[in-house]
């Protein structure tokens, strides 16, 4: 479902969430979330020294890209398309569903602050709600599926394994709908969706669904929160 904001210069969309360690559901006040912890990943990537990226797909990239600027040990986080070709790399040919492109984000990380593990950890639990299909909250369509676009193979086999562990655990009410998708290019989306959740903290939808994905990050992982978050820079 397209959603076009009259008098804020661009599209929205709607997007679900969750949270870190039990199987427990919760309703935060006066928001659209869900919170919902879990474990994290009993595989993870082995710390390295290099900086690393990630490129995850949850629904509406505003929220995620807000919520992983807030992560410790991320550099950098971009919003943008992935799982099509730069020939329909926009948002107006993304927002028709059929593009193989959902709306992601790529993460830049130090692996020595902040392991892949636990930037999964963040997106299944506090980014968006893993469990629909090719949907968050009222948007609808493909562009919004959950996805993972391992960057190595190393990553994939992290990514499967927790995937495994947490339909295993029955941590969420459904298994998990979220796709693994190999050999798919990032493409940064136009610049008025860059920092768009530190930009307009009172655009109803951001105040509504994902300010409050940021306060779960805060409550539930306060060892990988951090207050200012890092904003993409002009020129991506």
């Amino acid at each position: 479902m397209k959603k076009i904001l009259k008098n804020w210069g661009g599209p929205a969309a709607l997007v679900g969430a969750a949270i870190f360690g039990v199987a427990l559901w919760q309703q935060p006040a006066e928001s659209a979330e869900v919170a919902v912890v879990i474990a994290p990943p009993a595989v993870d990537e082995p710390a390295s020294g290099h900086t690393a990226t990630a490129v995850f797909a949850g629904g509406c990239f505003w929220g995620v890209q807000g919520v992983f600027q807030h992560v410790k040990g991320v550099t950098n986080a971009v919003s943008g398309y992935a799982g099509g070709d730069s020939r329909n790399a926009n948002y107006d040919a993304v927002s028709g569903g059929d593009t193989g492109h959902a709306e992601s984000v790529k993460i830049t990380y130090d692996p020595a602050q902040v392991s892949y593990g636990k930037l999964l950890q963040v997106f299944f639990s506090v980014a968006h709600n893993p469990t629909e299909l090719n949907r968050q909250g009222p948007d609808s369509g493909t562009q919004y599926r959950s996805a993972i676009f391992p960057q190595t193979p190393v990553q994939r086999s992290v990514a499967e394994k927790y995937i495994a562990q947490l339909d295993a655990a029955h941590v969420f009410k459904k298994p998990l709908a979220t796709r693994i998708e190999m050999d798919k290019t990032f493409y940064p989306a136009e610049t008025y969706h860059q920092n768009f959740l530190t930009l307009h903290p009172s655009h109803p939808y951001i105040a509504f669904n994902d300010l409050p994905k940021v306060e779960n990050l805060k409550r539930i992982a306060p060892d990988v929160y951090r207050a200012d978050p890092v904003l993409v820079r002009k020129g991506l």
